[in-house]
């Protein structure tokens, strides 16, 4: 299926890439020590944001730009999961109504999407930062990022051509966090389309940010807060598809 652009008349145009669903490996290294066992995740077909929602997007949706470090193609951030969902969204839903796909919903990516896109998909050359080895050809992170963020797109995409998911801002997720989910979801066997526990105190995060060391940008790294915690280094990406969370 074909990519998708939204917004387009207007200067926060923005492209959704495709992603092909499969079965995949989810979890593995992580200090943390949450991020095992590996298990078996079934996806279905969606779209996720070729970049992290930058200032313009959310300034023509929102009317208001909340960033510590301002620049039109810098992530936006310093924005909670609360604000994202409870705000951001309806509004974006209704505004891009006329050109999206008719049941089919903008929102954020579950944990196990954004790791499968971050892992390059059904592309994936199983690297340990998404698009490669090399994190300093991926990812603004806290050895080279001079202590802010930076305009999106200025590093080399993964196999599936989405930039920063390494690096930059940290990304907020879909899922309530529970330490022990993982092994609940391995003693299953092949869960499809999971969207992490049924309920929880802290949201997921995912990605590295300008904040963080190498190993807290790896693919598989997980991070939590309170849903309406903020921060400067924590942003957001879309996803666009008909999966009901």
């Amino acid at each position: 299926m074909e990519n998708l652009t939204f917004l387009d008349n207007t200067p926060a145009a923005f492209r959704m890439i495709y992603v092909k669903g499969a079965v995949f490996d989810m979890g593995g290294e992580s200090w943390r020590d949450d991020a095992k066992p590996i298990h078996k995740v079934e996806l279905s077909d969606y779209w996720i944001g070729e970049f992290l929602v930058t200032q313009t997007i959310w300034e023509q949706v929102m009317k208001n730009n909340p960033s510590t470090f301002k620049g039109k193609n810098r992530p936006v951030e310093y924005i909670s999961w609360n604000e994202v969902v409870q705000e951001f969204l309806p509004e974006l839903n209704k505004q891009a109504a006329k050109e999206r796909k008719e049941n089919i919903l903008f929102r954020l990516p579950t944990e196990a999407e954004w790791e499968y896109a971050a892992r390059g998909g059904i592309e994936s050359k199983g690297y340990l930062y998404a698009g490669g080895n090399k994190i300093e050809e991926l990812a603004w992170y806290s050895s080279n990022s001079h202590r802010e963020t930076k305009a999106v797109g200025l590093k080399l995409p993964n196999e599936l051509g989405l930039y920063d998911m390494s690096g930059n801002v940290r990304e907020w997720c879909h899922d309530w966090y529970d330490k022990e989910y993982y092994l609940s979801c391995h003693k299953k066997g092949i869960s499809k389309d999971p969207t992490g526990p049924e309920s929880g105190t802290y949201r997921v995060l995912r990605g590295g940010s300008w904040s963080l060391n190498s190993e807290g940008c790896r693919s598989t790294f997980r991070a939590t807060y309170l849903p309406d915690y903020r921060n400067d280094d924590i942003g957001f990406r879309l996803v666009l598809s008909s999966l009901p969370v």
